[in-house]
């Protein structure tokens, strides 16, 4: 089948969050009806919804109006695309062609049988745009979710420009989408007591009051009474590895900090409570088991991604160290070399590292009984490297050795249970008086004056007057809101290249707080991003076991397996996937040196093959490019306030396609050295060259986006300076992994939480502070 895409993500519930929009009543001049609904600003579709007036309606009337370079569009029904029934419509041959559809995996969704979609008279096509009136009736309950016609949803929607294999089937496979989005409704508001009049093709009788004459424009839900404010000391944006480290080493130094999380809690010391099904017992939720990580992308309410960006990204206590695999690398001194971008300033780590370590020791065995288990993928591919010059080392007690060598996967797991930031800087943080943590607030903007930071912009209206939180004098703000989230934040302060403030300046909510355009600073905010290019190698071997592809780790795991787990954290639950990581250092043609990790696991994320196979044997190197890359995208925001790559990151550069080619051919050249291995994916019909160019984009990301607001010496290419705090600015300050100006060796987060160690280390040296 088709691959689809992954990334319509299920969000949380609308009360107490922030969307990007939210349905709102309109009147469709050309019919008459009052639909609740919005219109994307960036693609021009409107979305609209209208219920009977009762509270267990089975059915709806809704409507599609897209341009007609819209080749089709699709509306989750409940914001996500597992699990959630998805209606696809698009014009063919002056009429509407529409089906709803229902996926069980990150694959084309199948026709799902009970809908039934009638097609209203109002529904039309012209030369600019097609609109699709419909009544939807069996759907406001499918397979394992439902709508409540008296609560609040989510509703994701999916834009494509390009057409489907065949329009005029209703049963057509396609591609994925081009674009995506969400936006919030309250049902209550979409019923109409003329829901019958509309069935019959006429508006009835109006409203009292009119609605406008079309949906709402992006907006921003506040929560809370009006408070009076508390001004900090230091405000720190977002509670991810960067933000979580900086906050406690700040009020460990007396300061008066605020914490502010836009997600909620993630592991049960914090207060989590998903738990999967066997773990509930004792407490364990989906955040505390390594063993569980595979199951954080096929979940069928993944509330832990952010809404507003189209790449996995985690908007939870923690960020990406709740959602990522843990793999944990001591960064190396070219980590933080001048060749790798950073300032002279930053050259010796070795004491913030050192500090690391002390809080938040690695482990290659993380299981408590000290063995490690479903290690056959790493039996089988360290026979594979031996056989190619390869060494084994443990990595983290030889952090510089990177060219021919493997060992065991090592993590920031302790005690059996994933760790990271959250188990040791965030729980000696919660200790100290001084420290405020807040959860489930968004933050929009820093509020300034020329260059000075007075405090941020909230949706939490109890943290003070429109959600405003003030800075003690000579205060300063934080931003550690991820790749994604600060650039954003950083454009609606009117922080960043000319073109975004503009796209801001376009959105009328978001317009209106933007400080005058005498005020903008001109940052080369989101240029220059980089990230591995990965890509999967699949294959099997007799040995190997699959762990069933990890299907039933949160349901229904083996008996024995949830017995060791929960008597002593052993066992295969207390490892994730990773097994075997090795790196190799090139040279290419260009004089620059680059260097290719690996890494093993059982199981495969997609299969594409000729060949039969055994699916209980199969296994994925995942083979990525890392230090040494050029090629470069860039990050930004779209009208609606969506974060999202303007320009893809991957392989821009020739020399690091080339050598990518390399490392892969170098890792299956001698496969036939190793008794029983197969290489399945790609299979003999297809070279490495050929597979690698039909490569699906979306899946080459390895989520290690660096370089948005990186660190240097000069604002005419990079946005802080070597204290990390923004050029041109007063008292703003970025911790989190947009400062990093190249990827490191290894996986970032260990560089990363090092740099966290240094930067907050250097803004409490400088002088003028609270």
């Amino acid at each position: 089948m088709t691959k689809f895409g992954s990334l319509l993500l299920s969000l949380l519930p609308l009360v107490g969050s922030a969307y990007a929009q939210v349905a709102a009543p309109y009147v469709d001049s050309g019919n008459g009806f009052v639909f609740d609904g919005v219109t994307d600003p960036v693609h021009g579709v409107s979305y609209g919804i209208v219920l009977p007036q009762t509270s267990t309606s089975s059915e709806f009337i809704g409507e599609i109006v897209a341009p007609i370079d819209a080749q089709w569009i699709g509306l989750a029904l409940a914001g996500a695309m597992i699990g959630d029934l998805l209606l696809v419509a698009w014009p063919y041959d002056n009429k509407i062609v529409s089906t709803p559809r229902y996926a069980t995996g990150y694959t084309l969704p199948d026709v799902y049988e009970g809908p039934i979609i009638t097609q209203l008279p109002s529904s039309s096509v012209n030369s600019t745009h097609w609109k699709f009136v419909f009544r939807c009736q069996n759907c406001t309950a499918w397979d394992g979710g439902s709508i409540d016609p008296t609560g609040t949803g989510v509703f994701a929607w999916a834009y494509s420009d390009v057409t489907v294999t065949d329009p005029s089937d209703p049963g057509s496979s396609f591609g994925e989408h081009t674009d995506f989005g969400f936006f919030g409704i309250n049902f209550p508001d979409a019923q109409n007591s003329n829901y019958q009049n509309y069935l019959q093709g006429n508006a009835g009788v109006p409203p009292p009051t009119s609605p406008p004459s079309g949906p709402s424009s992006p907006t921003t839900t506040t929560t809370g009474p009006t408070a009076t404010a508390t001004p900090f000391d230091y405000i720190v944006v977002g509670a991810g590895p960067g933000g979580i480290i900086a906050a406690d080493r700040l009020s460990e130094a007396g300061k008066k900090v605020l914490l502010l999380e836009r997600g909620g809690p993630s592991t049960a010391e914090t207060g989590g409570t998903y738990d999967a099904p066997w773990a509930k017992s004792a407490n364990l939720t989906k955040f505390d088991v390594p063993g569980l990580f595979e199951t954080l992308f096929t979940d069928t309410s993944p509330f832990w991604w952010c809404k507003d960006t189209n790449f996995f990204a985690g908007c939870i206590l923690g960020g990406g160290t709740t959602v990522n695999g843990a793999l944990y690398w001591y960064p190396n001194d070219h980590d933080f070399s001048t060749d790798n971008g950073w300032p002279s300033s930053w050259g010796n780590h070795a004491p913030y590292t050192n500090k690391l370590k002390q809080r938040l020791p690695s482990t290659d065995h993380p299981s408590q009984d000290g063995k490690r288990y479903l290690e056959e993928s790493a039996t089988v591919v360290q026979q594979l490297l031996q056989n190619q010059g390869y060494s084994q080392i443990t990595i983290n007690d030889n952090p510089s050795s990177k060219d021919h060598v493997f060992g065991f996967s090592a993590f920031d797991f302790l005690n059996g249970q994933r760790a990271g930031p959250v188990a040791t800087y965030f729980q000696t943080a919660l200790q100290r008086k001084n420290f405020v943590y807040k959860d489930h607030v968004y933050v929009s903007q820093v509020i300034r004056n020329g260059s000075t930071i007075l405090g941020v912009r909230t949706n939490d209206t109890s943290l003070g007057p429109n959600g405003i939180i003030p800075l003690n004098p000579n205060g300063r703000v934080i931003l550690s809101a991820g790749s994604f989230g600060t650039p954003r934040i950083l454009a609606q302060s009117g922080i960043g290249p000319t073109d975004q403030l503009q796209t801001v300046q376009s959105n009328p909510t978001a317009a209106a707080n933007l400080p005058p355009q005498n005020q903008w600073i001109d940052l080369p905010v989101g240029q220059d991003v980089s990230d591995n290019p990965s890509i999967n190698l699949v294959f099997t071997h007799p040995s190997i076991n699959a762990y069933d592809n990890w299907a039933d780790v949160w349901s229904d795991p083996p008996t024995a397996d949830v017995q060791q787990y929960l008597q002593s954290r052993s066992g295969v639950l207390a490892g994730a996937s990773p097994k075997l990581n090795f790196w190799r250092a090139y040279g290419g043609s260009d004089g620059i040196t680059r260097y290719a990790q690996g890494t093993v696991r059982p199981g495969a994320a997609s299969v594409n093959t000729s060949v039969a196979y055994n699916a209980s044997e199969i296994f994925t190197i995942t083979l990525y490019l890392s230090q040494g890359i050029q090629s470069r995208g860039r990050i930004g925001v779209d009208a609606a306030l969506n974060a999202k790559a303007l320009v893809n990151p991957w392989l821009t550069n020739s020399v690091d396609k080339t050598v990518l080619l390399q490392a892969l051919h170098d890792v299956t050249d001698n496969i036939r050295n190793v008794q029983g291995l197969t290489l399945i994916t790609p299979d003999h019909t297809q070279t490495i060259e050929e597979y690698v160019d039909a490569y699906d984009p979306a899946t080459m990301c390895s989520n290690h986006w660096v370089g948005a607001a990186k660190i240097g010496t000069s604002p005419s290419d990079a946005v802080v300076d070597q204290n990390a705090r923004v050029f041109n600015t007063d008292n703003l300050f970025i911790i989190d992994a947009s400062i990093i100006p190249s990827l490191p060796v290894g996986n970032p987060q260990g560089t990363l939480m090092s740099a966290a160690e240094q930067a907050v280390a250097k803004i409490l040296a400088l002088a003028g502070g609270p």
